[in-house]
C-alpha cells in the first residue's frame, strides 16, 4: 500500500509533506524549493509550467499565466469573489455551461480544479521522486470557512491529478495537529490563518491526543493577495496623476507591479521602508516612464488596516460561540505568510492579550499537518484522533421558503442528523428536499447544495405523512441526505455533489485526454528536459572555450568551434529528441577534451 502525502494547496504556495521514518518530512520540488508557486501558465507551444517555472515568465506572458486560481475553486461566475479576481488578474475569467467561473487561455477554457491538479500532479511527482515509488492517496487541506462546493472542488483536483483523495481537513487544524504532536503540548489553542487568500481562526482543544475542534470561522476571500493589491493600487493611482496613463490598461505592466508590490510586502515585515524601481514600465509621447518610490512600513500598515481589522470579527465570533475569551487560550498559533507582518502580529497580541507561539514554520506547517494525519490513517502514528467541525449549517427548506438548520455550524463531524417533516397540502404526491448552507433564515439567501423528490405518496390529509430527511456528513465534511416515508418505506438519497464543480462525465472526459496524451506529454516532458541540459552544456562548453581555447591544437580548436556553431542552430531549430541528445553527448565530448588539455599542459607547466 502506498504511502498517503499530505498536500496544502495554497493560494500563492503549495507545500507537500511525507511521515517518514517517524517524522513528517518537507517535500522539497525539482527546482529546489521547500514550496511551490500555485501558478500556471501555457506557453505558446502548449506547455503547461509550473511553479517557479511558470512566475519567472509571468511578466511576458501575463494573460496565460493563472495565479491565486484556488479563489475561484468552486465559485459562480456571477459571484462577487470571481468579479473581483477578473478585476485585478490578467488572464481571462469565463462562464461556464454550468455556471461555474472558469478561465480561459490560449483558445481554451480550464476549470480551477483543472488548473489546481496541475500544480497537484507538480507535488505528487516531486513526493515521489523523494520516495522512490509510486504515489496514489493524499491528505489535502482546505481553508476552514470552505463550504461544500468548494470542499467537493478541491477533492476533484486530486482525482484529475491521479490522487485517491483519503481526506480533506481544514488548514488550522492540521497546523495545530503539526505543532501538537512535534511539540506535545496540551490545552486550548487558537490558530490564526492568514495565508495567500484565505482567512481562518480555530479553536482547539488538546487532551490525552485527542485534536477536538471547538468552533471555526473566518474569510475565504480574505488573504495576501489583498494586501497585494492596496499596495499596487497606490502605485497606479499615483503614477496616473503624474503620467496620466492608467496602467490596469496594461497587462504585462500589471503583472510587474503585482510582483513588485509582493516583494516590498515581504521586505517590510523586516525593514521599515524599500524602493520600489520599475524602469520603462509604460511608454508616452514624451518617452518611457519609470516608477520610482519609496514605500514605508508605515504607510503598508495604513492602507491594509481595514484588512487586518477584518480579522478580528471572526476572531470574537469563535470565542463567543464556544463560550470562551482570549485569556481561556492556552496559545495563539500563527499560520500563513502573513502572518510574518509585524502590524498582524501586534493585532493578535492585542486582540489575545498575549504574544503568539513562533514554534512553526507558517509556510510549512500545515502540510506537515496533512502529513501527520496520513500517518493516522495509515497506522504510522498512534494515539492521536482528530475530531473536525462542519464550517457552515446544512438544512433543508420548508414552508414559506424558511431555511430549517438540521446540522448547526461548528457541529463536530463524522455526524448523522434526523428529523421528521410532513406535507404541506392535502393528498399531496411527492414532496421536494431542498438541501442548503449557510447561516441567513431565509433559504433563498443560502448556498443551494441539491434538491431532490421522493415521489409516489400515498394520498393523506396534509400533516399526516411523516416524512423522515436524515443527513450523514463524513470526515470529509461530505454530505449525503436521504428522505424516507415511513408508511410506505420509499427512499430517496442523494450524495451532495457540489452546486459549483465538475460532473462525472467532465471529470471522466479530462482523465480520458489525459491518458491520450500521456505519451505526448512524457515526450515533450523529455524534450524540454534536454533542451534545458544542452542550453546549460553549451553556456558551459562557449565559455570554458573562450577562456582555454588557446590551450587547445588547431585542430581542436576548429573543431569545437564548428561543434558549438552547430549546436546552437540545433538548439533553436531541432526539436527532435534523439538529435538533441546526440548533441548534448558532443559536446559533453567536448567538455572533456578542454580539461584534459588544461589538465596535461598544467603538469607540463
Amino acid at each position: 500500500m502506498s504511502r498517503i502525502i499530505g498536500i496544502d494547496l495554497g493560494t500563492t504556495n503549495s507545500c507537500v509533506a511525507i511521515h517518514f521514518d517517524g517524522e513528517a518530512v518537507v517535500v522539497a520540488n525539482a527546482e529546489g524549493g521547500r514550496t511551490t508557486p500555485s501558478v500556471v501558465a501555457i506557453t505558446e507551444t502548449g506547455e503547461e509550467l509550473v511553479g517557479a517555472l511558470a512566475r519567472r515568465q509571468a511578466v511576458t506572458n501575463p494573460e496565460a499565466t493563472v495565479l491565486a486560481v484556488k479563489r475561484l475553486i468552486g465559485r459562480r461566475y456571477d459571484s462577487p469573489e470571481a468579479r473581483d479576481c477578473a478585476s485585478v488578474y490578467a488572464y481571462s475569467i469565463v462562464e461556464a455551461p454550468n455556471g461555474d467561473a472558469w478561465v480561459h487561455v490560449r483558445e481554451r477554457d480550464y476549470s480551477p480544479q483543472e488548473i489546481s491538479s496541475f500544480i497537484l500532479r507538480k507535488l505528487k511527482e516531486a513526493a515521489e521522486e523523494y520516495l522512490g515509488e509510486e504515489v496514489t492517496r493524499a491528505i489535502i487541506t482546505v481553508p476552514a470557512h470552505f463550504g461544500d462546493s468548494e470542499r467537493q472542488a478541491t477533492r476533484d483536483a486530486g482525482r484529475l491529478a491521479g490522487l485517491d483523495v483519503e481526506r480533506i481537513i481544514n488548514e488550522p487544524t492540521a497546523a495545530a495537529l503539526a505543532y501538537g504532536v512535534s511539540e506535545e503540548r496540551e490545552g486550548l489553542f487558537a490558530v490564526y490563518d492568514l495565508g495567500g487568500g484565505t482567512f481562518d481562526i480555530t479553536l482547539l482543544e488538546v487532551r490525552n491526543g485527542v485534536f477536538e475542534v471547538r468552533a471555526t470561522s473566518g474569510d475565504t476571500f480574505l488573504g495576501g493577495e489583498d494586501f497585494d493589491n492596496r499596495i499596487i493600487e497606490i502605485l497606479v493611482r499615483e503614477f496616473q496623476e503624474t503620467h496620466g496613463i492608467d496602467l490596469h490598461e496594461e497587462r504585462m505592466a500589471m503583472q510587474r507591479l503585482r510582483e513588485a508590490a509582493e516583494r516590498a510586502k515581504q521586505e517590510l515585515s523586516t525593514t521599515t521602508s524599500t524602493e520600489i524601481n520599475l524602469p520603462f514600465i509604460a511608454v508616452t509621447d514624451a518617452g518611457p516612464q519609470h516608477l520610482a518610490r519609496r514605500l514605508t512600513r508605515g504607510e503598508l500598515e495604513d492602507v491594509c488596516a481595514e484588512l487586518i481589522e477584518r480579522t478580528l470579527g471572526p476572531c470574537q465570533e469563535v470565542l463567543d460561540f464556544a463560550g470562551l475569551t482570549p485569556a481561556d487560550m492556552d496559545e495563539v498559533i500563527l499560520v500563513g505568510g502573513m502572518t510574518r507582518m509585524p502590524a498582524v502580529q501586534e493585532a493578535v497580541r492585542g486582540f489575545f492579550g498575549r504574544d503568539a507561539s513562533r514554534g512553526v514554520n507558517p509556510d510549512e506547517v500545515v502540510a506537515v499537518g496533512a502529513a501527520t494525519q496520513g500517518g493516522v490513517l495509515s497506522g504510522e502514528v498512534a494515539d492521536v484522533l482528530l475530531l473536525d467541525v462542519t464550517p457552515l449549517s446544512l438544512g433543508v427548506e420548508t414552508a414559506g421558503g424558511v431555511f430549517t438548520k438540521l446540522v448547526p455550524q461548528n457541529t463536530t463531524i463524522p455526524v448523522t442528523v434526523a428529523e421528521i417533516f410532513t406535507t404541506a397540502v392535502d393528498n399531496q404526491p411527492f414532496v421536494e428536499v431542498h438541501v442548503l448552507q449557510g447561516e441567513r433564515p431565509m433559504a433563498a439567501d443560502n448556498r443551494s447544495l441539491a434538491r431532490f423528490q421522493l415521489v409516489d405518496l400515498p394520498p393523506a390529509p396534509r400533516g399526516v405523512p411523516k416524512i423522515k430527511v436524515e443527513f450523514h456528513i463524513d470526515a470529509n465534511g461530505i454530505v449525503e441526505v436521504t428522505a424516507l416515508d415511513e408508511a410506505t418505506g420509499k427512499e430517496q438519497r442523494v450524495r451532495v455533489e457540489a452546486a459549483s464543480g465538475l460532473t462525472e462525465q467532465e471529470i471522466g472526459r479530462i482523465l480520458e485526454e489525459a491518458a491520450a496524451s500521456k505519451e505526448d506529454d512524457e515526450e515533450r516532458k523529455a524534450r524540454a528536459d534536454i533542451q534545458n541540459r544542452l542550453r546549460a552544456m553549451l553556456y558551459s562548453v562557449r565559455k570554458s572555450f573562450a577562456d582555454l581555447g588557446d590551450r587547445l591544437e588547431e585542430e581542436q580548436r576548429t573543431d569545437i568551434g564548428t561543434m558549438i556553431d552547430e549546436s546552437d542552430r540545433i538548439l533553436s531549430d531541432e526539436d527532435d529528441v534523439v538529435v538533441l541528445r546526440e548533441t548534448l553527448e558532443g559536446l559533453e565530448g567536448a567538455a572533456y577534451l578542454i580539461a584534459d588539455a588544461v589538465y596535461a599542459a598544467s603538469a607540463e607547466e
